[in-house]
């Protein structure tokens, strides 16, 4: 789920696809994604940092025409993999294919994806870019961590992840760490760990990648929507629905392409 290309595919030795149980979290999902995307101007939904494609699919078999999005070269090939049949981009945020995307009925741009911009200026970029492929009055949903708590309170990692592993008596183990250096700005490392127990080395390193990512606050995600030709319709700080506060999990916008 990442945003830009730099030469290094930040994300090609993390495997998500385990870390997240997704029937469950896309039926979590389903009724917010369902209400947004009701009144869209028409069925193509673009879908930015699109990862290895969950959401992708998931909102195609709802009936929507789907463009997946990713700067990942890795997580694109697996998303095809998934879908041969379906429709992917490699492209960073900030340079959205506007010949491709044009006449965008909605977007959505979730998994904390945002953060991987860390400049005022590329968020710019990627909101008037994005709101040049939409058509007006489509929504756009972006969903992202709560940073507000998580640079107030000075948090450094999230909780373990513990799933089975590929090998009879293997469990695998994702761990999340970040570093705070100020003014927003974290290092992200994601690493993946095998732990089989009893053997000789009970506990692996699998894979870890330090990533620099920035925490945007709301209220500088709200106003550079702003700038962007966006219009802000709710705050939620739940995937769920439920309201925002300085103590929720997420960050979600539900914005409207002026």
């Amino acid at each position: 789920m990442t945003s830009e290309p730099d030469g290094l595919d930040a994300y090609g030795r993390i495997a998500y696809q385990g870390l997240i149980a997704w029937p469950e979290r896309l039926q979590r999902e389903a009724p917010l994604f369902q209400r947004v995307l009701a009144g869209a101007p028409s069925r193509r939904v673009v879908d930015l940092g699109c990862g290895s494609g969950e959401h992708t699919r998931f909102l195609a078999a709802l009936g929507f025409e789907l463009t997946g999005v990713d700067a990942s070269a890795s997580q694109l090939e697996a998303a095809r993999e998934a879908d041969p049949h379906g429709r992917y981009l490699q492209a960073g945020l900030t340079a959205l294919p506007e010949g491709a995307l044009g006449g965008q009925g909605a977007a959505i741009c979730v998994g904390n994806t945002l953060p991987h911009l860390c400049e005022a200026e590329e968020l710019r970029a990627f909101f008037s870019g994005l709101a040049r492929c939409l058509l007006p009055g489509a929504p756009f949903l972006l969903q992202l961590l709560n940073y507000d708590r998580i640079l107030d309170r000075g948090e450094r990692t999230f909780p373990i992840v513990l799933r089975p592993g590929e090998a009879e008596g293997e469990d695998r183990i994702f761990l999340r760490l970040m570093t705070h250096h100020g003014g927003g700005r974290l290092t992200f490392t994601p690493a993946t760990l095998r732990y089989h127990p009893g053997a000789e080395v009970p506990l692996e390193l699998v894979a870890a990648q330090d990533v620099p990512l920035r925490g945007w606050r709301r209220s500088e995600v709200e106003g550079l929507l702003g700038e962007g030709g966006f219009r802000v319709r709710e705050m939620l700080g739940t995937m769920t629905g439920e309201v925002w506060s300085a103590r929720s999990s997420d960050l979600v916008v539900v914005a409207e392409r002026r």
